[in-house]
C-alpha cells in the first residue's frame, strides 16, 4: 500500500491533466472539423461544381487542423511567436530545397483559378486520356477506362497541351469511309446521309456533314461527320459502323481493301509455269515439261 502511495506522489498531477486536455482536444478537435467539412458541402453542394465543394472541403480541413495544432501547442506551454518564427525559417529553407514542389504548388492555384477542366471530365494529356478524379494543389489524378490511377504533376499539366473531350455538351464523331472506284459517289452520299439520319443517337441539329476526301491509292475516300450528345459518343461510333456496313451489303457496294501486285523485275529468271491437262480428256496431250514464262 505504501508502494502505491509513493508512485501517486511521484506522478506529477497537472501533466496527467495535460495529456489528457491534449488527448480530448485532439480527439473532439479531429471529430468536428470533419463533422463541420461535410456540413459545409452540402450546404454549397447545388451551388458549387465537384472540383469547388473539394477545394472547400479541403479548405476546411487544413484550417481546422491547424487550428487544433496551434490549441495543442498553446495548452502545452509552447510560446506561439517562438513557434510561428520557427515555422518561418523552415519553410524558407523547405522552399529552397523544393522548388518543384513550390511550382507545382504555384500550377495547381492556376489551375483551380483557370478551370481548364473540371472533376469528372475526360483530358487527354500527352499520352495519357481519364477522368479526373480530383485536382489537388500539387497534382491532378486520372482515372483512364483501364481503371489504373494515373497521377500528373500541376507543373506539366501547365507546360503541357490538354484536351478537354467533354468541355462541351455534343461532340462531332468522324469517320473515314472508303468504296470501291466503280460505286456511285452521289448514291453513297446519299445512303450515307440515311443511315445517320436513322440512327436514334445522332443529332438532327447541327446536321451530319460528308466530305470528299479524294482519290486513294485503292478507294474513294470519304468521311462522314456526326454530331452526338457527348455521353453517347461510344454508343453512337459502334451502331453507326456497323449500320454502314449493313447498309453497303444490302445496296451491294464494295468496301475495297488495298491490293499487291508482285513485281520480280529485268533481272529475275521468269517464273516456271507448269501446264497440266485434264485427266479425265483421253484424246488430251501428256503433260508438258516446265517452261518459261
Amino acid at each position: 500500500m505504501n508502494r502505491w502511495l509513493d508512485l501517486i506522489e511521484r506522478i506529477d498531477l497537472s501533466r496527467l491533466v495535460t495529456g489528457l486536455q491534449v488527448v480530448v482536444i485532439a480527439v473532439l478537435g479531429l471529430v468536428f472539423v470533419r463533422g463541420l467539412a461535410r456540413l459545409v458541402t452540402r450546404i454549397f453542394a447545388k451551388r458549387l461544381t465537384r472540383q469547388g465543394l473539394l477545394i472547400i472541403e479541403k479548405g476546411v480541413l487544413y484550417a481546422g487542423y491547424l487550428l487544433i495544432l496551434i490549441t495543442i501547442l498553446n495548452q502545452l506551454g509552447f510560446q506561439l511567436a517562438t513557434v510561428l518564427g520557427a515555422a518561418g525559417i523552415a519553410a524558407v529553407a523547405i522552399g529552397f530545397s523544393a522548388q518543384t514542389s513550390l511550382s507545382n504548388l504555384i500550377s495547381g492555384l492556376f489551375l483551380i483559378g483557370e478551370e481548364p477542366f473540371q472533376v469528372g471530365d475526360l483530358i487527354t494529356v500527352g499520352e495519357h486520356t481519364g477522368l479526373v478524379e480530383s485536382i489537388d494543389l500539387l497534382s491532378v489524378k486520372l482515372r483512364p477506362f483501364d481503371n489504373r490511377y494515373i497521377r500528373i504533376p500541376n507543373e506539366t499539366l501547365i507546360k503541357t497541351p490538354v484536351v478537354n473531350v467533354t468541355h462541351f455538351p455534343i461532340r462531332r464523331i468522324d469517320l473515314s469511309i472508303g468504296v470501291a472506284y466503280k460505286e456511285d459517289l452521289r448514291q453513297v452520299m446519299q445512303l450515307l446521309l440515311e443511315v445517320a439520319d436513322r440512327n436514334p443517337w445522332c443529332l438532327d441539329e447541327p446536321v451530319p456533314i460528308i466530305i470528299f476526301d479524294g482519290f486513294g491509292d485503292s478507294a474513294l475516300e470519304m468521311k462522314l461527320g456526326v454530331w452526338v450528345s457527348k455521353t453517347d459518343v461510344l454508343a453512337l461510333r459502334n451502331s453507326l459502323l456497323v449500320e454502314i456496313k449493313e447498309a453497303f451489303d444490302r445496296e451491294g457496294i464494295e468496301i475495297p481493301f488495298p491490293h499487291r501486285t508482285l513485281y520480280t523485275g529485268e533481272a529475275t529468271a521468269p517464273f516456271p509455269i507448269r501446264i497440266v491437262s485434264d485427266s479425265s480428256d483421253p484424246g488430251a496431250a501428256p503433260p508438258s515439261p516446265e517452261a518459261g514464262a
